[in-house]
Formats: structure tokens, sequence, C-alpha cells
């Protein structure tokens, strides 16, 4: 594929719901040419490539700059996308160039504290730490606003490259409810009035099943049943993609880290 289709594909703004719908699994496959659902992670080097595969993805369905969606500058990522996606033989620098990601500070201690927890060495470990602080920016569960297809893809993810830190939910709490909450608890906040989370009231909201149709799968599964419907007059079938897509995302929130640490209580 040429650098200017490439570019067109990635674009940050998408003109229609339905490109926006579409251009998740379109954006992974470019990526690393099978559809998401195919991706075999049994190998970490796998994994990485899918994790990151699915976060760009997922950043594409969101409108606006893709550096900024996907929490890296411009150069941070033409250099993941030139080393673990070498096949598009593009170069991106220059033209993301002139995209300049504003520096949040929520987004910022959030990205330090994976930082200081990372197990593994080389570039990766800083870009997921930025793609990930980025990315718990948005409503729902993390591992959705990540592209993957479910809440082990994540905590496999967070294992091997920030160990420390996913060792200590040994609770296993939602990833980012835990991440909040080690925030708050390094600011010296107290958030519960409860002294242990069995008891506390927002029990399910920390702890309750994080399962569920990823996003990508979701829209898989609306665009099959839309195709199989039968056409009536006035009724216009959408444009084929070559696969469906993450549904895009609202905007961000911006409660703050109590709120997002929720009511737990802490042990």
């Amino acid at each position: 594929m040429s650098e200017a289709n490439f570019l067109q594909l990635m674009a940050a703004c998408a003109d229609d719901a339905n490109s926006r719908m579409h251009r998740g699994i379109a954006t992974y496959r470019l990526l690393t040419g099978v559809p998401p659902a195919d991706a075999d992670i049994i190998i970490d080097s796998n994994l990485d490539r899918h994790v990151l595969a699915s976060i760009l993805a997922a950043a594409t369905m969101d409108g606006g700059s893709l550096p900024e969606k996907a929490g890296l500058s411009a150069l941070e990522l033409a250099a993941l996308l030139e080393q673990y996606f070498p096949s598009l033989e593009i170069k991106l620098a220059e033209q993301l160039s002139v995209f300049k990601c504003e520096e949040d500070e929520e987004i910022a201690m959030l990205r330090d504290l994976l930082l200081k927890q990372r197990s593994t060495e080389g570039d990766i470990g800083h870009w997921l730490a930025a793609m990930i602080a980025r990315r718990a920016m948005e409503p729902g569960h993390l591992w959705e606003a990540l592209g993957l297809r479910n809440r082990g893809e994540l905590s496999r993810l967070l294992s091997r490259h920030f160990a420390p830190l996913a060792a200590r939910n040994f609770n296993n709490m939602r990833w980012k409810r835990f991440f909040y909450r080690m925030l708050c608890e390094n600011e010296g906040l107290v958030m519960c009035t409860t002294p242990v989370c069995t008891q506390c009231v927002d029990f399910n909201l920390c702890f309750g099943e994080e399962s569920g149709e990823s996003r990508m799968a979701e829209r898989r599964r609306d665009f099959l049943l839309q195709a199989a419907r039968p056409i009536v007059a006035g009724d216009w079938p959408s444009e084929p993609p070559h696969g469906s897509a993450i549904a895009p995302s609202s905007e961000k929130a911006s409660p703050d880290l109590v709120s997002r640490a929720g009511g737990c209580g802490r042990g």
C-alpha cells in the first residue's frame, strides 16, 4: 500500500459514522495482515504486536489527532511503526510532525506510575506506558479502550511489561480502578470508610465482571446482521468494509482521581 493511502486510512478525522465504524479492523489488518479475531498471541512478541495494533486501531476510531489519541508524540508513533510494522515501508516522521500532544497532568501521573514499574527492556515499555495512560481516559473498561479482545489480554500484557505493579493487584480489581487507587494512595488519599473491600457498597464497581463482547467483535456482528437484512425501499446498505471496526468513543470524561478510583476499601 502506498504511503498516501496509508495516511488516508490512519487519518485523524473521519467523515461519518460509517467510516469510523469500519476503520478499526481495517487499520488492524493493514498493520498485521490478519483481522483481530485471528490474531495468534501465544508467543510474547506476537502479543506485543497485537496490543500495539489494537491500540492504534482503537485510536483511529476516536477522531482527532492519531498521535494524541494513542498517547504518543508524532516521532514516537513513527518509530513504533518502523520497529514493529516494518512491512509498511513508510516513514511518517515528517507527515506527523505537525501534530503536537499537550501534556495532561493526569495522563502523566499514570504514565509515570507505569514507567516506575517496568519489567521489560526497550522502547516498548515507554510506548505502552504512555498509550495505556492515555487510553485510560476513555470511558468503559480499559481493555475495551485499548481495542483488546478481552480482559485476559490486558492482564497478560501488564504482567509481562509492568510485573511489579500487576502483582499488587492480587484481589483482581478492575485495572483502571486499581491504577487510580495506586495513584491516590501514592498521594496519601484515603477513599474508603470500610476496612475491607467485601464490606464496601461499591464492591461491584471495583471487582465486578469485566467480560463482554469486544468493540471490534460487536461492530462485526452488527455489520453482518445489517448485511443479512432484506433491502426495502429507502433502505440504503452501508458501504461494505474489509472488516468491521471499533465503535467511536464518546468524549473524554475527566473526573478526579478519587472518583476514578472509586470507594473500595484499602487492603
